[in-house]
């Protein structure tokens, strides 16, 4: 399987959602949509056409984006956590996803991509 193309990002600050379109650019991945809730996620998975996404973990008011993993798990869409903490952040059932420390650069996010296949 090649690697994913269509990106969606799930990130709750929006100068840092626009530095991943940016990066999705330069790096010529498709960007699938941004979303900053989990309700506006879900609706884009169900649009169809993502291929991969980057989830912040924790999201504005208290949510977290463990129920857009559980979405794309279910899906068979692979996905990589964004986090400013540990991996101790990510739910236990997602640890052994990749995970992408912030700040992070255009290079962390081409690797974390090229690793989801």
């Amino acid at each position: 399987m090649s690697a994913p193309q269509s990106i969606l990002i799930v990130e709750d600050e929006p100068l840092i959602a626009m530095m991943i379109e940016d990066f999705l650019d330069i790096l010529e991945k498709c960007h699938a949509g941004t979303a900053d809730t989990v309700a506006t996620a879900l609706a884009l998975i169900d649009a169809g056409g993502v291929d991969a996404a980057i989830l912040d973990v924790n999201l504005r008011g208290g949510e977290t984006s463990f129920s857009i993993a559980d979405a794309l798990a279910a899906r068979g869409i692979p996905f990589v956590f964004a986090t400013g903490g540990s991996q101790d952040s990510v739910a236990e059932a997602y640890r052994d996803r990749p995970t992408l420390a912030k700040p992070f650069t255009i290079d962390g996010v081409a690797k974390a991509l090229a690793a989801l296949r």
